[in-house]
This record gives C-alpha cells, sequence and structure tokens, in this order.
C-alpha cells in the first residue's frame, strides 16, 4: 500500500502545481531601460521585470509578460487577451476607457516627462522652443496650447534612438520624453552623458505608473499589500535600476558623477 500512497500523494502535488494561478501581463514592446526592455529573444527585463518576478514568489502564482506595440496594448486588456497592463494610468486614454470598469493598483514607481535641450540652452524661456521632438504616440501634456497656437513645430520619430539623433543634428530645439529613460540612455548606451541636460524651467509632467485589470482586482489588491509589505526589498530593486534617481531634487536628469561632486561641493560651501 506504502507505493500507492506515495503515489497518490505526487499526483496531488502535481495536480496543485499545474492547477496554481497563472495570468498574463501585457506589456509594451519598447525599449524603454532601466524601467523595462524587451531582448532579441523576445524576452522582458528590467527593473518592471524584476518586480513582478518578486511579487509572483511572495504571492505564489505565475507571471507571463506579452509584449505588444504600444497602440495594441490597451485593446488587448480590454478584449481579455492580457489579463493586466502595464504601465497605466487613470489618466491615460479616458476617452478608449469610457464606461470601462478598469482597475489599477496603488503607485509602481514615480516619473517626470520633461524636455531635454543642449546644455547650453538650458534655462532658455519657452518662447524659444520653436521645433519639439517627439516619439510616435507620446503627448506633449504642457505644451499643446502653443502647438494649437503653432507656435512649437512637433517633429516625431519612430523611437528615443531617432529622437535624440535629432537633437544632437540640432534638427529640433528639444527632446519630450520620460527624463529617467532618456538620461539613461545618453550615459550608458549612447556613451553620450551630458550632451543633453533635462531643463526643469520648461513644462514638464510628474506622474506615476500603476498595474491595471479588468477582471481580477483581487489580485491587484494582493499586489498593493506586497507593495507595502515588501517596501524594503521594492526600495531595493529602485535603487539597484535607478528608477527614480534624483526625482525629487534639484539634480533631476544629471549625471550621477556630477550630482556626487555638486554635493560635496554643497557639503564644503557648508562647513
Amino acid at each position: 500500500m506504502k507505493p500507492t500512497r506515495v503515489c497518490s500523494l505526487f499526483a496531488v502535488l502535481f495536480c496543485a502545481a499545474t492547477h496554481a494561478e497563472s495570468y498574463v501581463i501585457g506589456v509594451e514592446d519598447m525599449a524603454f531601460a532601466p524601467h523595462y526592455s524587451v531582448d532579441s529573444q523576445g524576452q522582458y527585463q528590467g527593473f518592471a521585470r524584476e518586480l513582478f518576478d518578486l511579487f509572483a514568489r511572495h504571492s505564489g502564482v505565475q507571471l507571463s509578460y506579452q509584449p505588444l506595440p504600444v497602440k495594441r496594448l490597451l485593446s488587448a486588456l480590454l478584449q481579455g487577451e492580457v489579463d493586466f497592463k502595464y504601465p497605466d494610468s487613470s489618466n491615460w486614454a479616458q476617452a478608449q476607457k469610457a464606461g470601462k470598469d478598469l482597475h489599477y493598483s496603488q503607485a509602481v514607481v514615480g516619473y517626470v516627462d520633461g524636455v531635454l535641450v543642449a546644455p547650453e540652452r538650458q534655462g532658455q524661456p519657452v518662447e524659444l522652443l520653436k521645433r519639439l521632438g517627439m516619439v510616435n504616440g507620446w503627448t506633449p501634456w504642457g505644451y499643446q496650447a502653443r502647438i494649437d497656437a503653432e507656435q512649437i513645430q512637433l517633429t516625431y520619430s519612430e523611437d528615443l534612438r531617432k529622437m535624440i539623433h535629432q537633437v544632437l543634428k540640432q534638427d529640433v530645439d528639444g527632446a519630450y520624453f520620460n527624463v529617467v529613460v532618456a538620461t539613461h540612455y545618453l550615459d550608458n548606451i549612447r556613451a553620450r552623458p551630458g550632451a543633453l541636460v533635462f531643463d526643469p524651467k520648461l513644462p514638464n509632467t510628474r506622474g506615476t505608473f500603476h498595474l491595471s485589470t479588468l477582471r481580477h482586482p483581487q489580485l491587484l489588491q494582493r499586489f498593493d499589500r506586497f507593495l507595502v509589505e515588501q517596501q524594503a526589498e521594492v526600495a531595493a530593486l529602485k535603487a539597484q535600476y535607478r528608477v527614480e534617481a534624483n526625482l525629487d531634487s534639484e539634480f533631476i536628469g544629471m549625471e550621477q558623477w556630477k550630482v556626487d561632486f555638486l554635493k560635496r561641493q554643497k557639503a564644503k560651501s557648508a562647513e
């Protein structure tokens, strides 16, 4: 009888494992490091991947990631092709979401979108910003009135790389993008640290990324508890990937060596 009981136990465990909660998170198929990106094998990676994997381990659920074009992602969520969408915000695509009972998690990570310019242009008034570079699908919050009045001309690019190239060539006066992502690209991928700098005097937008769902609000509640209960681990991941680097300081958008230098100078002057 013992072999039969052992086999039965294995069968129960196998069934339990195969019936574990499994969900699909729809994610953006774009280079947005250090927040997230998709490698040449189609694997989702970066801060967001590690955060959700950490949640899955703590919660005993199985998560998989479905990279989709940004324009397809929301419709995939609304049509039930994926269980969750990341990133999302209740402020985005409100017309498309009208009448849908979407649920949002607590804030996952903060961000700032703004204009990066050549260092010699930093601090100039917005009236001198005539040509603004944009990535397809982005909305230049804070600039719409000037765009409608034809005081700013928009030039669209397929991706961050091409938009940055336009600014460096001086085909446009500045580039509107996520400040941390653009700075990471210049510092670590383009190897042109400081070639463009964030101008905090120009209109910019602060917000937060959230996880959203149409059908699984209970799991969102568990995710919210995870963010609170594991806040030390979450903070460590944010520090590791520098996704909120200097967002709430005067040093936003600066290379780290320059931040360290300015802090040392301040400390000396305070002595």
